[in-house]
């Protein structure tokens, strides 16, 4: 092998293999992260507005869910 392709599989390696590992773990934390903060949410005695207001719309989609899966 010379040189150059070398330079070229470590630097596809380097670019590709850290670039998308790095997107993903980012993805990854943010989705984590609002999962969590749903969850404190939904510990919460008060509920915040965003929770009253999306409460009966999921509610609806999982009757609607339940009456199609039986």
């Amino acid at each position: 092998m010379n040189p150059l392709s070398i330079s070229i599989a470590a630097g596809f390696f380097m670019g590709f293999g850290f670039g998308v590992g790095c997107a993903l773990a980012v993805i990854y934390s943010i989705y984590i992260g609002g999962y969590r903060k749903a969850m404190e949410d939904s510990l919460r005695p008060e509920k915040s507005e965003r929770y009253q207001q999306m409460l009966p719309k999921v509610q609806s989609r999982l009757a609607h869910q339940q009456a199609t899966n039986t």
